[in-house]
């Protein structure tokens, strides 16, 4: 069977495109100045800006967004008539945890056991190079058939919201026929994916105070309430005794209709320790593509070493909560909050401060977008078909995207397969799932284009 054109050239770009991720992981662009400096970030948005002029992008521009950080614009003019295709990808990346856990270090790309290693390899920036790659692909084999916006955002991973606000700002800069968010991924290496819905987020910090100042635990403990022992009981409130979500008043028994996700598979993919029992009950999809979640993902308390026998009289911790399609994001954090403030013990006083917010979403995958992305799929993955499935992750602007442009179809494709282990350390992208999806995508602009001319 002879390979197609588009394939064999994406082939040929694969080493070029391995150079490129290299260079763009190699900036630290955590866009949260406490951890990292501004200037990755900086650094990070003029290469990005770079590669688009490179590749004769018009109009490019870093925009200044509203929470202090930069996205990144161009403008690509095809044929006249050809509709309007959106690309969109996000350069910022989570922080890298525990370096000393990576097996390599997280900003340097690393190839390991037939995947590259690198913070960002995955989640976002391999989404950035997989769309150049596509464009390269249609230049060397006719031309790029539509009309192309991309979009590449500076704060996706800190849900601050500053593209989104730009975007509803600036109303006619995104405007597309179709939009492919590059930021998801398939269900897992080998099987085209598309994903039909992701759950929304609210992300709020807790304070507790219970005492004026730190207090020796020997003279004072058993009667002096502790914040931290406060904020141990008060987070405990948000799991009921088999892991399953319990926020007063939100919904947790949702049923996912789809592809399922077959237990085992999941222990192996969520790496679950031997002995270890899942939390939640029904099915895996249930819990995790149709049901909140809620995630402590940081508490502000002394660390071990170097603990003093002490109590504290201040605590605070960091509280996600994922919110399913057909729960409302905005309605989800005013229970959380109403949560948190009800079930602090002892009467420690409360303070709570919204950080992050962004609405779940669903697509339409009826749409006649979907069909020419499952001609280019079954195409770039011989031999299978297209699955949807859901995400468990958040990704806020697509629901700024879809009010903005209730017309226009969003496709959500992308290189995050459970392999790739993103946020977490050892974060990799598979080199064989950035070239098929690449070819993927040119094949889908070119389908989509054809579509639109019949």
């Amino acid at each position: 069977m002879t390979a197609h054109p588009i394939s064999e050239t994406v082939a040929s770009l694969m080493p070029r495109a391995k150079a490129e991720l290299a260079e763009l992981v190699a900036f630290q662009s955590v866009a949260d100045p406490a951890q990292f400096p501004k200037s990755e970030c900086e650094a990070a948005a003029n290469w990005v800006a770079d590669a688009l002029r490179a590749e004769d992008f018009q109009d490019v521009a870093l925009l200044d967004t509203p929470d202090g950080t930069q996205s990144v614009y161009g403008f690509l003019p095809g044929p006249a008539g050809a509709p309007t295709v959106l690309l969109y990808a996000h350069y910022d990346v989570q922080p890298p945890l525990d370096e000393c856990a990576w097996l390599s270090p997280p900003f340097e790309l690393t190839e390991r056991d037939g995947r590259w290693f690198g913070r960002g390899a995955a989640d976002c920036k391999g989404g950035f190079v997989m769309h150049l790659l596509a464009l390269r692909a249609l230049k060397a084999n006719g031309g790029v058939p539509v009309s192309v916006k991309v979009i590449a955002e500076g704060s996706e991973e800190q849900g601050t919201g500053g593209l989104e606000r730009y975007a509803e700002a600036h109303p006619d800069l995104l405007a597309a026929d179709t939009i492919v968010i590059g930021d998801t991924g398939n269900f897992r290496v080998g099987l085209p994916t598309v994903t039909a819905t992701l759950r929304g987020m609210t992300m709020l910090r807790v304070t507790l105070d219970t005492l004026e100042g730190n207090l020796h635990s020997g003279q004072f403990g058993g009667a002096a309430p502790d914040a931290l022992a406060a904020m141990i009981h008060l987070l405990a409130s948000l799991r009921a005794e088999d892991g399953t979500t319990t926020v007063d008043g939100l919904a947790t028994d949702a049923d996912w209709e789809g592809l399922q996700y077959p237990e085992a598979e999941f222990r192996t993919d969520a790496k679950v320790l031997e002995g270890v029992e899942l939390i939640g009950t029904d099915t895996v999809a249930d819990r995790i593509w149709a049901r909140p979640a809620v995630t402590v993902i940081g508490i502000d308390c002394p660390p071990v070493v170097g603990a003093t026998p002490s109590l504290q009289a201040t605590a605070r911790a960091q509280v996600s909560l994922r919110v399913p399609p057909g729960q409302d994001a905005a309605e989800a954090t005013q229970l959380l909050t109403a949560h948190l403030k009800a079930h602090a013990p002892w009467g420690a006083r409360v303070a709570v401060e919204q950080v992050g917010q962004g609405q779940p979403f669903r697509a339409d995958i009826s749409s006649p977008a979907y069909t020419s992305m499952a001609q280019a799929m079954e195409t770039a993955y011989p031999g299978e078909k297209m699955q949807s499935s859901g995400m468990g992750g958040s990704i806020p602007l697509c629901n700024t995207l879809a009010t903005l442009y209730p017309e226009a179809e969003i496709l959500l494709i992308g290189l995050s397969e459970p392999e790739a282990q993103i946020h977490a350390v050892n974060e990799s992208v598979s080199p064989e799932e950035l070239e098929r999806l690449s070819v993927a995508e040119a094949l889908f602009l070119q389908n989509y284009a054809e579509s639109k001319r019949a």
